[in-house]
């Protein structure tokens, strides 16, 4: 419950967090940024801009997303919220998008991840981008400051070009998934791959000897 709020002005709502439910006490102006972060302690969603520009905050409700910055928590009485700590399988199966994003490092400092991940999931339930120009398109309300965005879009692409179905599948849907399934999800994971020690003439090549 919000400090400083007069006992008249609270309100009980009830929200499905992650597959969890929820019975809370809030003020009218709680945002549900700040309910996420400050009552539940779900810090995945970032604070950016607290205006709507940068969308770190991006959650899904009821599969949509929004900025949750911009959202009163009230106004969603009744609402199934997604945050980037429930896109995993109940299992610790990352998402397929979470896969790709490390596949591509499709991050730097990793602070807009969170809404990065929660509005790819948005654009694949939503259809619309088909190309990677649209994927510019349907995400550029998601700011990267480290310049990530090439990548990003890799692994979204990615994403697009496997298994949707698998994509759009929420923890619930995992949860239920069986034992056969869940290894094949896991043996999908992309494997890291060694890092490579160069050799002479690739070390000349690479400007080594410039110090």
């Amino acid at each position: 419950m919000s400090d400083h709020a007069p006992p008249n002005a609270i309100q009980p709502i009830t929200l499905t967090i992650n597959g969890t439910p929820y019975t809370l006490d809030v003020a009218p102006w709680t945002t549900l940024l700040d309910l996420l972060r400050l009552d539940l302690d779900l810090t995945g969603t970032k604070k950016g801009c607290d205006h709507g520009q940068c969308g770190a905050c991006t959650v899904l409700i009821d599969d949509v997303r929004m900025n949750a910055c911009l959202t009163l928590a009230i106004m969603k009485d009744g609402a199934s919220i997604t945050t980037v700590e429930g896109l995993a399988g109940r299992d610790g199966v990352l998402h397929p998008l979470q896969d790709a994003f490390i596949e591509h490092d499709a991050f730097q400092c990793g602070y807009c991840t969170p809404g990065q991940l929660c509005s790819a999931v948005g654009l694949l339930r939503e259809g619309h981008a088909c190309s990677a120009a649209e994927i510019r398109e349907h995400m550029s309300g998601n700011l990267c400051r480290c310049g990530a965005y090439p990548n990003i879009v890799a692994a979204i692409e990615q994403v697009l070009a496997g298994s949707v179905e698998q994509a759009l599948a929420g923890p619930v849907e995992q949860a239920l998934a069986g034992p056969v399934e869940q290894g094949a999800a896991k043996a999908r994971k992309p494997q890291r791959a060694e890092p490579h020690e160069p050799g002479r003439a690739e070390r000349i090549e690479l400007g080594e000897a410039v110090r």
